[in-house]
């Protein structure tokens, strides 16, 4: 019952225009899902957490919304670029998303808590260049990928609150 009159708070909100923005995620391998659906509880907030069919979620909460996408390269991030509005909070890892969720006016945070911008989102994008012609000429850079902390999980939480209260203050 809580969770159907959280999901229809939601809905009457944005039927009034007292809400617009959602959270948006991008699903496949973000390792902070459980983070986003705690804040976007507290906030009564709606998200979209899209993946591809082998990452498939199910959630038994109304306020999320899971969009289940083909395997294959851009899917996921069609949909989201697509489905995502002015204002928006958007989850991602992938550089070139976001590059397109910036251009669309989104706030776009990556799950390691810092937030593309346009000043830092071209210096990202030639640096995945770089890695990506490295790996091309077998090049290694190094590369172990540290283990999440529970310090980069509050850094995380912290950035999404601070989006979600500069979003609310910024809406009529």
């Amino acid at each position: 019952v809580v969770q159907f009159l959280l999901r229809y708070d939601i809905l009457e909100k944005k039927r009034k225009g007292e809400v617009s923005m959602k959270i948006m995620v991008d699903a496949d391998a973000c390792p902070v899902k459980d983070i986003i659906i705690k804040c976007a509880k507290k906030y009564e907030l709606e998200i979209i957490m899209v993946c591809d069919v082998a990452h498939m979620l199910f959630y038994n909460e109304d306020f999320i919304s899971v969009v289940t996408v083909d395997q294959g390269a851009d899917s996921a991030d069609l949909v989201i670029a697509n489905r995502t509005s002015a204002g928006d909070i958007c989850i991602t890892q992938d550089y070139g998303l976001a590059s397109l969720l910036l251009a669309k006016k989104a706030i776009v945070l990556h799950p390691n808590g810092f937030f593309y911008t346009q000043e830092n989102i071209d210096r990202m994008l030639f640096e995945r260049h770089l890695s990506r012609e490295m790996r091309r000429q077998k090049k290694s850079r190094g590369g172990h990928v540290r283990k999440r902390t529970k310090e980069d999980d509050e850094k995380f939480l912290s950035a999404l609150e601070k989006a979600i209260e500069k979003n609310k203050t910024a809406s009529p």
